[in-house]
């Protein structure tokens, strides 16, 4: 083993850290031998994919790993401490003195990391009580204090709150005081904005960037977005099927990456999409799909006499072999507006017009029929699949719904339409936990097409992506486009995406429009400050 002596300035030092997975045939090695090093005071980040180890190598380093891990090689010594042992043997009680202390987390995924029972003030005080480092009334003004430091507003109030009373930004900015209440030498911030609007991430960013500078913190960051990367860390770690491929200061690799793997995440970046040419549009004068006019929606808020107007006199149009993206942050009214052209919920005035028959004034026999031309593609491509059915009975519910064909017929046209999206035939039979996440939004995309829409309504369609998988879907969705002439609706909080997929954008601010036209034209030269703010926000933009 390798001597645990280092230099005075490295707060990190991993060398050849090898992660095995406890199977019914034994110990499957996930990491191979994962070399890096964070300096005091630096920032340092850990990308690659989905599947790569990034977030394996973090969850190793501060000792959580899932009950079937375990580290099997390699040295980690931490502020000059060497763990491996512990690390090894799981000392799940010298782990959690360190925990806190020496190195502070901020998780992915805030909602399921705080506890919604608890008020969140607790949940930051119970971190301080348990390292001794102040008890009830002193955790409780400390708390607050964190709170605010943390970008919380009224926090002394805020801070009887419950985590489903917060925003997902605001979640965040929770764990973040709750991470840095002991003041731990080491961060780890594992993908801590990812699910957050680019505006929003900006801001978590810097908050998170002027802390850790104040209290002299070290940052390991784990992303998909070497983007991102580039913007907010010194050096970056690059590792692909459980190696290390290539380091060196961020820049530098963003923009002369010498691995064929770096390099594909470069070109994924979203970055690199908003300097891009625009798409171009389809010969000849298209047919109109969707016509929206004057749509509002608004929703009375209980116990109270005020009305809130989500969506406020939208109207736009989308043609046949086009894309029109509606881009805006959380709360802009875009995926209302999204409900509203599927159907799913009525306005409260406007007129959306699927091939020229009116959705909102149909009666219910006739709007079926409607709502057959237009198919959604949601999200979350786990949730929104029923994990129960196989592959062949997702892809082929919405003929039967419709009573299309009988099934042999509706068999074959599942195997076609696992051909359009470039799946195999036979992954027919399994069901979407069998699948990965790219592989699971290709069979929500298959469904969609099950019934030959005019109309495909993708609703962050990409976002719970990584950027290889995320390229992958929309290259998917451009060439099917080109193929069958389908008409999409793209509903994003990525500009960059909006860019890459779009041929006309809506920018939504409140419920309102306040922009909108050929994409190329808003983003190259925006007249919306809104717009302008959107577009600046974007990681990497600068550095590409």
């Amino acid at each position: 083993m390798e001597s645990s002596t280092a230099p005075t300035d490295e707060l990190l030092r991993v060398r050849d850290l090898r992660v095995g997975y406890r199977t019914g045939a034994g110990t499957t090695e996930v990491l191979h031998g994962v070399d890096l090093t964070v300096r005091r005071g630096h920032r340092v980040a850990v990308v690659g994919a989905s599947g790569s180890g990034k977030s394996t190598t973090a969850t190793a380093v501060l000792g959580l790993l899932p009950g079937n891990g375990r580290v099997t090689g390699g040295t980690v010594v931490l502020a000059g401490e060497d763990v491996t042992d512990a690390l090894v043997r799981g000392d799940d009680r010298r782990l959690r003195r360190l925990r806190g202390r020496r190195v502070g987390l901020v998780p992915q995924d805030p909602m399921s990391n705080l506890n919604p029972s608890a008020r969140v003030g607790r949940q930051v005080a119970e971190t301080l009580e348990f390292h001794g480092l102040a008890r009830g009334a002193a955790a409780r003004e400390r708390a607050v204090r964190l709170l605010e430091e943390a970008g919380i507003p009224d926090a002394a109030r805020r801070a009887g709150q419950y985590p489903h009373e917060f925003s997902g930004g605001m979640r965040q900015r929770v764990l973040i005081a709750i991470a840095l209440a002991a003041e731990p030498d080491l961060l780890v911030a594992d993908e801590p904005t990812s699910a957050l609007d680019v505006t929003v991430q900006r801001q978590i960013l810097d908050h998170l960037e002027a802390l850790t500078a104040a209290r002299g913190t070290s940052l390991l960051l784990i992303t998909h977005d070497l983007g991102l990367a580039a913007d907010r860390c010194d050096d970056v770690v690059v590792v692909s099927e459980g190696r290390v491929v290539e380091t060196g200061p961020a820049r530098e690799v963003l923009r002369a990456p010498q691995h064929d793997y770096s390099r594909a995440l470069v070109a994924a970046s979203p970055a690199g999409a908003v300097a891009a040419p625009p798409r171009p549009l389809p010969a000849g004068e298209p047919r109109e799909v969707l016509r929206v006019d004057g749509l509002v929606k608004e929703y009375r808020v209980r116990g109270q006499r005020e009305v809130v107007r989500a969506v406020d006199g939208v109207s736009f149009s989308v043609a046949a072999g086009t894309t029109t993206a509606v881009v805006g942050e959380s709360g802009s009214g875009k995926t209302t507006t999204a409900r509203l052209v599927l159907g799913l919920e009525d306005p409260t005035s406007g007129t959306v017009l699927i091939g020229g028959e009116s959705l909102t004034g149909a009666g219910r026999q006739r709007r079926r029929e409607v709502r057959r031309g237009l198919q959604p593609v949601f999200q979350d491509p786990y949730g929104s699949l029923d994990p129960t059915k196989t592959v062949e009975r997702l892809v082929d519910e919405p003929l039967r719904v419709f009573g299309v064909g009988d099934a042999a017929s509706r068999r074959a046209r599942v195997a076609e339409l696992l051909d359009h999206v470039a799946l195999s035939r036979a992954l027919a039979q399994r069901r979407p936990a069998e699948l990965s996440g790219g592989q699971r939004q290709r069979v929500a995309v298959a469904r969609a097409l099950a019934l030959d829409p005019q109309l495909v309504v993708c609703d962050e369609a990409v976002s719970a992506l990584d950027v290889l998988v995320q390229r992958q879907v929309l290259q998917l969705l451009d060439r099917l486009q080109r193929e069958l002439g389908l008409a999409y609706l793209f509903i994003t909080h990525d500009l960059a995406v909006a860019r890459e997929i779009a041929h006309d954008v809506l920018v939504m601010r409140r419920g309102r429009v306040v922009e909108q036209g050929r994409i190329d034209a808003v983003f190259d030269d925006p007249q919306h400050e809104y717009t302008a703010d959107l577009l600046s926000a974007i990681p990497g933009r600068a550095a590409a």
